[in-house]
């Protein structure tokens, strides 16, 4: 079975009455200076006959929003167009050639240290987050040889970007006096909201061209996180990438290392979070696509699902870039017109392609579970699952082989998803020569195009939010916050947020959620910046 051969029926989940107990908040990390957002005052829970909400998407963002909402007596109905919740960290059972039964994904994430509203959600079910299995290193491999490690790199900026550089076989002292310091200086001021009034109208590249970054740090330090918003740097506005700087080295002491779950997403993460919301009396209907909403009679909204129509006082928005502008064109009463017209301008990122192989022989014993790779064609990134997922480290116990992920990140649409494909398998080769001897057991494929693209000057027409009616509300990866949140996390702090709006107006109490540092951290820098940056 592949992605496009997933049942459509809608599945059930058994909800278990020991996960009715509270949730615990949000906690933060090892940084002191992570800011915290409280929660609005109001009621612990609703009454019994309390406002109904529909959330639509059952990713990240509608899973958080449906938690919170649940949580506080709202009656919850959670839409999900595909068999399963977890959105684009979905999982589906496969059966291999040999007659094992695997799960496969859309492919490897990292949850990083940074993700404090994302471990508040997952704190719901692993109060410990025992679930998450740490990595010991987020090493980058450069074409030429060259060998990055963030094991041993400070985590308190500043020292984390010097450490970085003084470690790294990337920065030469020649690279680094050719460096134009006054253009890199305000990366050390990043302030929310304000980076994309400085940074929008401008590529990743653009600003690291300004800054004569060198060349194959460029690729190691750089790319590779632009590439992670699946955005070839010369389409990806400067802003993210400024905004990742600042998440990642400057703004948080959280460092760049990161956590994995220990088994497939669905049942590491969201099968637990699936019994926990019906626990909490929410109706999930998976296979269950919403194909239009529109203003009911005396109030509220109409939701067209494949079960019929139904009628809720709020609406939470957690999809996609597609299935938003799908439900937003086939809506005339959603919102406003002007509302529906920047919906409707909304970008997807290039197509990316997972490629999964079971492969008949281990590789080699010093492998990473996890490397990240710059200057080897598509290939962005290598994954060896047996390190670090348990179902995989059983297949590959029982078998003597291994499990190897490969991603190719804004491939080109024209190429298509085969050559690609053969390349990233030849670049495997080449990375890890003890791979060409090894018989393919099974091949999974995933090409999928459905990343939000944060474009060049888009950061103003994408949605927030809040929206022009006060009982609508859109959640997840796409949305603008003036928040330090990306990618995962962004999705679950607007899926909080999105709920909160709502609760706010029924005066029920909102979610204390937390962030890195909405500025620089150091005063004096942040100052230097201000008087010798180019702004």
């Amino acid at each position: 079975m592949n992605g496009s051969e997933l049942p459509s029926a809608p599945r059930s989940f058994p909800g278990r009455a020991s996960e009715r107990a509270p949730a615990p908040a949000p906690r933060r990390g090892r940084d002191r200076r992570a800011a915290v957002l409280p929660a609005h005052p109001g009621r612990d829970r609703a009454d019994r006959d309390g406002p109904r909400c529909a959330v639509v998407g059952g990713g990240i963002a509608g899973i958080a929003a449906a938690t919170l909402l649940a949580e506080r007596g709202v009656r919850v109905t959670l839409y999900e167009r595909e068999a399963s919740l977890g959105g684009r960290l979905a999982g589906w059972p496969v059966e291999l050639a040999d007659g094992s039964a695997a799960t496969m994904s859309r492919g490897f994430h990292a949850f990083f240290r940074q993700y404090y509203n994302l471990r508040g959600l997952l704190r719901r079910v692993d109060p410990g987050l025992e679930r998450l299995r740490p990595l010991p290193d987020y090493p980058l491999l450069h074409g030429s040889g060259l060998y990055d490690s963030f094991a041993r790199v400070p985590r308190t900026p500043p020292w984390s970007a010097l450490g970085f550089a003084a470690l790294s076989p990337s920065f030469g002292v020649r690279d680094l006096a050719r460096m134009n310091p006054r253009a890199a200086l305000p990366l050390l001021d990043v302030r929310l909201p304000g980076v994309h009034d400085r940074y929008d109208d401008m590529s990743a590249r653009e600003l690291l061209d300004r800054i004569r970054f060198p060349e194959k740090a460029r690729h190691l330090a750089f790319e590779v996180f632009s590439r992670s918003f699946f955005a070839d740097p010369g389409e990806l506005s400067a802003a993210e990438l400024a905004l990742m700087f600042h998440i990642y080295f400057l703004g948080s002491s959280e460092g760049l290392l990161f956590d994995v779950p220990d088994e497939p997403y669905p049942q590491a993460l969201w099968e637990p979070l699936a019994r926990y919301l019906e626990g909490h009396g929410v109706d999930i209907r998976a296979g269950a696509p919403v194909t239009g909403v529109e203003s009911a009679p005396g109030g509220g909204h109409l939701v067209h699902g494949p079960s019929g129509t139904e009628r809720f006082d709020a609406l939470v928005l957690a999809l996609d870039t597609a299935g938003l502008r799908s439900v937003a064109a086939a809506s005339p009463t959603l919102c406003d017109e002007a509302w529906r017209t920047r919906v409707a301008a909304l970008r997807t990122a290039p197509p990316f392609l997972v490629t999964r192989l079971w492969l008949d022989r281990p590789v080699a014993p010093g492998r990473p579970g996890f490397l990240g790779t710059g200057g080897h064609g598509p290939l962005d990134n290598i994954s060896v699952l047996d390190r670090w997922e348990g179902e995989a480290a059983r297949w590959a116990g029982k078998t003597g082989g291994s499990v190897v992920e490969l991603h190719a990140y804004a491939a080109d649409a024209a190429t298509g998803p085969e050559p690609v494909g053969r390349e990233l398998v030849e670049r495997l080769h080449r990375v890890y020569p003890e791979t060409a001897s090894a018989r393919i057991v099974d091949r999974r494929d995933e090409w999928r195009q459905d990343c939000p693209l944060f474009a060049v000057g888009s950061h103003a027409d994408r949605p927030t939010v809040d929206t022009p009616d006060p009982t609508v509300t859109v959640a997840g990866d796409l949305v603008r916050t003036d928040l330090p949140v990306a990618l995962m996390e962004r999705a679950a702090t607007t899926g909080f947020l999105a709920a909160g709006a709502h609760l706010r107006r029924w005066g029920l109490r909102g979610q204390t959620l937390w962030t890195v540092p909405r500025r620089g951290r150091s005063a004096v820098l942040r100052a230097t910046a201000r008087a010798y940056g180019e702004y």
